[in-house]
């Protein structure tokens, strides 16, 4: 291992050299191929076990990888006045979480996560509805053109619309709702101290649904799990470092990338092929979220993350 140390440190340092929009790029497409991956994973072992069971191991793997961290920031971080809110935004991300699995156990990779794009649209009604947010018309207007790609993807009335289809959507709109909690935890709690509440929280009630399916992995889906809750963990840190590097509207856009990770995952993994009208309505959703952060941004209110990636 000694012999490639020079190696790894002239490749950080000159990664560090890169402009911070570069670095923020790069971690981002890394966060976009993790998730991929953990969302191919979890396609992979609903075959055996039902898609509430693979939550729970999602969130306890994921908590086990964070270990290090958690110890780094320390007790502080476990500190809050909020423990209400926490619960509910971690109930919320829950649902958001069992939804989105459950979908992709149903349908193909591609197609929910073009649906699941759809979170920034339903991130923009509920600012409006529950923060009581001023939302002008341009954003009412990307929004709405969100909804059109909506409907290019399920083409209500050419095709019979499929319940499974309005399971991932139930899972966008679930995620923008744990973002709008994060949103208001953010006025007042430590950015740590969200993620850590998050992980603590979600584990034990992730549990309470598994238990009603339960079925003991064998030797062949531990490691699988294990590989879940390792991309999992990539993604999330990869994504922090991506926002941590450069602004959210400027890095954004590459998340989008998840989409190309997924068909080819997808297509290699399970024989899927996309057609071309997920094509289609991924773009108009991508252009239209895309917009959305340029418009925040641009008046100065753009959150910290305000990304539709996976949970």
């Amino acid at each position: 291992m000694k012999m490639f140390a020079p190696v790894a440190g002239a490749l950080a340092a000159r990664f560090a050299r890169l402009p911070a929009t570069t670095r923020g790029a790069i971690f981002m497409i890394g966060s976009a191929a993790g998730f991929a991956v953990m969302m191919a994973v979890v396609r992979y072992t609903s075959r055996d076990l039902h898609p509430f069971e693979v939550a729970f191991f999602r969130n306890l793997f994921g908590a086990i990888f964070m270990l290090p961290w958690i110890v780094r920031v320390g007790r502080d971080s476990m500190t809050t006045a909020r423990i209400g809110m926490h619960a509910v935004r971690s109930l919320i991300g829950l649902a958001s979480m069992l939804t989105f699995f459950t979908a992709l156990s149903l349908l193909p990779l591609a197609e929910v996560t073009a649906l699941t794009f759809t979170m920034p649209l339903f991130t923009t009604l509920g600012a409006a509805l529950f923060l009581r947010e001023t939302v002008k018309a341009r954003r009412w207007s990307a929004t709405l053109v969100g909804l059109v790609g909506a409907l290019i993807i399920l083409r209500p009335g050419v095709e019979a619309l499929r319940p499974e289809a309005f399971v991932a959507l139930a899972a966008a709109a679930l995620m923008a709702g744990a973002y709008l909690t994060v949103k208001s935890l953010a006025r007042t709690e430590h950015p740590n101290t969200i993620v850590l509440m998050m992980g603590l929280l979600m584990t034990p009630m992730s549990l309470v649904p598994a238990l009603f399916v339960w079925k003991m992995p064998d030797p062949h889906a531990w490691a699988w799990l294990v590989a879940m809750g390792l991309a999992a963990t990539f993604a999330q840190v990869s994504l922090t470092r991506a926002f941590a590097a450069a602004d959210a509207s400027a890095v954004l856009p590459f998340d989008f990338s998840r989409l190309v990770f997924v068909a080819i995952l997808g297509y290699v993994l399970f024989g899927e092929r996309p057609d071309v009208w997920t094509w289609v309505g991924a773009g108009v959703i991508v252009a239209s979220s895309a917009y959305i952060a340029h418009r925040e941004a641009a008046i100065g209110r753009e959150p910290p993350h305000s990304h539709s990636h996976p949970p």
